[in-house]
């Protein structure tokens, strides 16, 4: 996938899908937003905070300023305005970042060290970008299921909709 529009507005999705999520899990009392609810990471904190953790990781791989932090799983950020503040400064790095991206640096093949297995790893770029994206999408709707299994809509949630976008109804 190398139409480099794509990952920016991919990048501006996750944003806005990002403030959404954020403003409503901030109307839930610190005790619920942090109670083990049986998702992958157990709570909807620690989804988050998973998410920032990824990102990072993946922003610095690409970039070549890796982010050092404990071990995949680890618990980045205790308070939510802390975590919330993270993710905004990430949220924005990442659209910067997309605006920089060319298509040789996309085909090209990307070596890493992999966090989950401890292998060192050679992909397309592309491909791992792509993954950045897929990876935010695939947890954000894990935390929309716990929101609204505690009666929290978190509304439409489908690309189409981020308001960047200007879509032409007949």
């Amino acid at each position: 996938m190398h139409e480099l529009s794509y990952y920016t507005v991919m990048a501006e999705y996750n944003q806005w899908m990002n403030e959404r999520l954020y403003a409503l899990c901030a109307t839930l009392p610190d005790t619920l937003r942090k109670a083990d609810r049986g998702a992958f990471f157990g709570s909807i904190h620690k989804t988050l905070n998973h998410l920032v953790y990824g990102d990072r990781v993946w922003l610095g791989r690409f970039t070549g300023k890796p982010f050092s932090a404990p071990e995949m799983g680890c618990h980045l950020f205790d308070e939510f305005a802390h975590l919330r503040q993270a993710r905004e400064v990430i949220d924005r790095d990442l659209i910067a970042w997309t605006k920089t991206l060319s298509v040789t640096w996309l085909q090209q093949p990307f070596s890493y060290h992999s966090n989950v297995d401890g292998k060192t790893r050679i992909l397309p770029t592309w491909l791992l970008v792509v993954h950045l994206f897929n990876h935010q999408t695939h947890h954000r709707g894990q935390l929309s299921t716990l929101l609204g299994q505690l009666g929290y809509d978190p509304g439409i949630t489908d690309l189409p909709w981020l308001p960047t976008l200007v879509a032409e109804i007949p």
